[in-house]
């Protein structure tokens, strides 16, 4: 579970989650967040569902990234759906409450009922129930579209993949559906089955059944891949930044580094984001000092997280992204770049770079509200355009397809990705090695991160799009 802090200021910075996409079906509610908790007063709710309308909008006036509410007048929307109305009930209210977030227009915005709200903490603790799909409306399409599936889960493994639109859930259209709708439809008891119909790209529509499972993430998986000329190198693999991540991290950090690795590659594909510390916790692993991310709300203030104690290594490091790659993974890919502690492989990030509050609200509902913008540090604004990697390197359909439906290939020498990575490290070992030895010599050490190469795969495909998940 995600503890909530008690009361606190609109800045405190506690239980952040960050995250791509609105909702996850086998995740967690997807956007940067704070969690904060309202004061519970049941029996006034119980009294009056006005409360909890009021409740919503006070919220909004008082935290929203945009003074003026996207030209809303925002004024106006308390009269209409405080002032001026009546409800004699919870789900009346709730309609109300979800009518007036429309108005925003901003899909991360969001209300969650008592059980959608439950289920966001429980899902961030990493024992989840689902198909394990990462989802978002659209912004500019309005479509309902995935993300990313979890690695090894049954969405994974029927072959969802990144920019897929889902069209329709056991056979309901999704038009005007938003996510919150899409998670109830999709979830359900482990064992039986859900259909979507999946659009991608100019391809007919068409069915995938998906089998519901209770899903245990680990998000940290990690080995050594033995190599003549550079020596051990260390691979991690980090599906997700959620409650188990950091620690996780550490300990494979830790334990790759007792067994002498030269240097690292750090696969961020298909990471759709997850919890704040531990995505500033994981930076920190990597960097002893310098910007991790900063945020800037709608007042102007800026509030920084910094690295500001040993890293767990020095080692040279490459780090593996895609259009799947997102929020906390674009905080943590965007602090390596920008230190110059990491050279980044692979295609565009997926560009979210919004942050959200989460409020537990009186009557155990919860609202996500944005309340202000992440920049890299280097002072550069991802959202809607996300991270050019140092070696652009793309996938044609027939490797994306091959390591989708043999996910061992995945971080091999049958991932061309992986090879250019695993390239591209060891003339960073080569490069740290000499520094070495010109220091002994009395010469100048070459500590910078060394200028890499675009490069392109023989026979790749260009797309209009970042990349699907490998």
């Amino acid at each position: 579970m995600v503890d909530s802090p008690p009361p606190q200021s609109p800045r405190a910075s506690k239980g952040l989650l960050i995250s791509a996409a609105a909702a996850l079906v086998a995740l967690a509610s997807c956007a940067v967040v704070q969690f904060s908790q309202s004061k519970p007063s049941w029996a006034v709710f119980r009294e009056s569902p006005k409360e909890l309308v009021d409740e919503v909008w006070q919220v909004i006036n008082r935290e929203y990234v945009d003074g003026t509410f996207n030209q809303v007048d925002w004024q106006q929307v308390r009269r209409t759906y405080v002032t001026d109305r009546t409800y004699n009930t919870r789900e009346e209210s709730y309609t109300a409450i979800r009518e007036m977030l429309e108005k925003l227009n901003d899909p991360y915005t969001r209300f969650m009922d008592p059980q959608q709200f439950s289920n966001m903490q429980v899902d961030t603790s990493g024992e989840l129930t689902g198909v394990g799909i990462q989802l978002a409306v659209d912004e500019k399409s309005k479509k309902l579209t995935v993300i990313a599936p979890i690695e090894d889960t049954p969405a994974f493994r029927a072959g969802i993949q990144s920019k897929d639109l889902i069209t329709a859930i056991d056979g309901r259209s999704t038009e005007n559906m938003d996510v919150n709708e899409a998670v109830r439809l999709i979830r359900g008891r482990a064992g039986t089955r859900v259909t979507l119909t999946i659009q991608r790209g100019n391809q007919a529509p068409f069915q995938v059944p998906v089998e519901r499972q209770r899903i245990e993430i680990h998000p940290v998986r990690s080995s050594v891949r033995p190599d003549a000329n550079a020596g051990p190198v260390g691979y991690i693999r980090l599906t997700q930044f959620n409650a188990n991540a950091s620690a996780e991290m550490r300990k494979a950090i830790q334990d790759l580094e007792k067994q002498n690795v030269s240097g690292y590659i750090l696969d961020l594909r298909s990471n759709p984001g997850g919890l704040l510390y531990s995505a500033a916790e994981i930076a920190r692993m990597w960097l002893s000092e310098g910007t991790i991310v900063s945020t800037i709300d709608r007042q102007g203030e800026t509030d920084r997280i910094s690295a500001g104690s040993r890293s767990l290594t020095d080692k040279p490091l490459v780090v593996l992204v895609d259009g799947g790659s997102a929020s906390a993974s674009e905080i943590l890919a965007g602090a390596l770049q920008d230190q110059k502690r990491a050279t980044l492989v692979g295609t565009k990030t997926f560009g979210k770079g919004l942050v959200q509050s989460v409020h537990s609200l009186s009557d155990g509902s919860g609202i996500a509200v944005t309340i202000a913008h992440y920049y890299t540090p280097d002072g550069t604004d991802i959202n809607k355009k996300g991270i050019t990697p140092d070696i652009v390197l793309d996938l044609s359909d027939e490797q994306r397809q091959a390591l989708r439906t043999d996910n061992t290939r995945i971080g091999s020498e049958g991932d061309p990705q992986y090879v250019r990575a695993l390239g591209e490290l060891k003339t960073r070992i080569a490069q740290a090695r000499n520094a070495v030895t010109s220091n002994a010599s009395g010469g100048a050490a070459q500590t910078a991160r060394p200028a890499a190469t675009p490069a392109a795969t023989p026979g790749a495909a260009p797309v209009a799009t970042p990349a699907t998940t490998p």
